[in-house]
């Protein structure tokens, strides 16, 4: 692949990724918000529970929707769908209905609190939607654009883009809260300028309303992208896939792709029921269990309510602050040195290595809470890295992989699905559970539930590392036939 290709594939690859950014910027941004939301909402645990995981439960639906969508209409056009609800998405979560302040003199319609209470909550599970979207259909196009050699890496950008939103989202929250000062979150009931209601005085809507030109960014860029090959080819559309072939890896290897590529959809049959053939059933059991296992460790909770879980132990809401913007940096370094190391040591080595690392790191946090010491952050912060260098961008590739062309979107959408209901539950109840079981509890529950995970991954996930898609596909027939020859 010369300069000019990699540039290509690079590119392509940035702007599907930039979904990726803002599904870590959305988790982060609210983290800063939480505390605003809770004192002018009047929130309970468990009505913050809903505002925080309500764009979670959008995920939940844009993972059913992109399953269809994509195998049907392809990855850019399901991408555009996705920035669109985003762009829709970050418009609403900054100009819900104003319902305090000074109302006669207002910036935006006036109504009750709780109208504006469900305006955030719909608007937050639209963008959902986009995420849910993104999560499924930004993996599979890059992997599809992809050479072997490259896949891992190119894939994880998706992660690190993540990573880079949390991390951008927790710096801007500690901004925008330093530039309030001590009039952050006060109503003062008099006539005051556009940019201290945003920013000042109600400024949770100051830092919802940053994602909007990232989301318009997005929205624009992706109609420039090409369509996924892969896609173009099983659809009958080999002459526009072979264009995009040659932009991507140049004639030779173009040529010896695209003869791969109909070889194998021509042994493909399209719909749900393909996932429960006999060969796929390992895998089918990999792309659900993964992904759920990786939220069942709580990263979901953590990253949505870094302030809140740190100032329970700092007992300083600047301090506190600053550490989130600490986690976002730890999590960022550490998806950065998976993707420097994916192709070098494969998938299943770092993802052993990485999640019982997490098993025992969450366990240091719960040790830490119970015995009321300051220091839970640095337990906190390994957890975060080994999540980074593992679960973070390795489940993302791996589901990638490892289903055939025609399904590869349905199969994806199911990972996906499983990731943000399980994401979705965490993020509901960690709240509760903070309240229920203390800190310490929670954190000693989230380690219990990552110890399954090691023996799943020791037993079932193999490595993929170098193969193309199609021998991953071959892969798991050989594995079938070996199995029905033994019987």
């Amino acid at each position: 692949m010369n300069k000019k290709s990699s540039f290509y594939l690079l590119s392509i690859s940035f702007v599907s990724t930039i979904g990726g950014f803002l599904f870590g910027y959305d988790t982060a941004i609210i983290a800063g918000c939480n505390s605003f939301l809770e004192s002018q909402f009047e929130l309970t645990a468990t009505m913050l529970g809903w505002v925080v995981s309500s764009a979670l439960l959008g995920t939940i639906l844009g993972c059913i929707i992109s399953s269809r969508v994509t195998d049907k209409y392809g990855r850019k056009k399901t991408l555009i769908l996705a920035a669109s609800c985003l762009t829709i998405s970050a418009f609403g979560s900054m100009l819900p209905p104003q319902f305090l302040g000074d109302l006669d003199s207002s910036y935006w319609i006036t109504s009750s609190l709780d109208s504006s209470y469900i305006t955030l909550i719909i608007v937050r599970i639209i963008g959902g939607i986009g995420v849910g979207i993104t999560s499924v259909v930004a993996p599979i196009y890059i992997s599809e654009l992809t050479s072997p050699e490259k896949r891992g890496k190119m894939v994880s950008l998706y992660q690190l883009s993540i990573t880079l939103g949390i991390l951008l989202a927790f710096l801007v929250d500690w901004i925008v809260l330093n530039q309030a000062g001590s009039k952050a979150g006060i109503i003062s009931g008099t006539e005051v300028s556009f940019w201290d209601w945003l920013f000042v005085e109600e400024l949770w809507r100051g830092m919802f309303g940053t994602e909007i030109p990232i989301a318009i960014l997005f929205l624009i860029l992706l109609l420039f992208v090409p369509e996924s090959p892969r896609w173009q080819v099983v659809n009958g559309k080999e002459e526009e896939a072979f264009t995009t072939m040659v932009k991507l890896g140049g004639m030779a290897q173009a040529e010896a792709q695209l003869a791969e590529m109909k070889e194998a959809a021509r042994e493909e049959t399209q719909g749900i029921r393909e996932l429960f053939k006999p060969y796929l059933r390992r895998p089918f059991l990999i792309g659900i269990l993964l992904p759920m296992f990786s939220h069942l460790s709580g990263i979901a909770a953590i990253m949505y309510f870094a302030p809140n879980i740190l100032n329970e132990s700092i007992k300083s809401v600047e301090s506190s602050f600053l550490g989130a913007v600490l986690v976002g940096l730890v999590n960022s370094i550490f998806t950065f040195i998976a993707i420097m190391n994916i192709e070098r040591y494969g998938r299943r080595k770092l993802l052993l290595i990485g999640v019982v690392g997490a098993a025992l790191s969450l366990m240091g946090v719960g040790v830490l809470f119970a015995v009321g010491s300051n220091l839970v952050i640095i337990p906190l912060l390994i957890y975060v890295a080994c999540f980074a260098f593992s679960y973070g961008p390795i489940v993302w590739v791996i589901i990638s992989e490892i289903f055939p062309t025609k399904i590869r979107g349905l199969a994806v959408s199911i990972g996906s699905l499983s990731l943000m209901v399980t994401g979705f539950f965490i993020t509901l109840t960690n709240p509760m559970f903070i309240e229920i079981i203390k800190p310490a509890g929670t954190f000693f529950l989230y380690g219990a539930l990552t110890i399954p995970a090691i023996w799943f991954i020791w037993k079932y996930v193999p490595e993929t590392k170098g193969k193309t898609l199609e021998e991953i596909q071959l892969s798991w027939k050989k594995l079938n036939d070996k199995r029905e020859d033994k019987g």
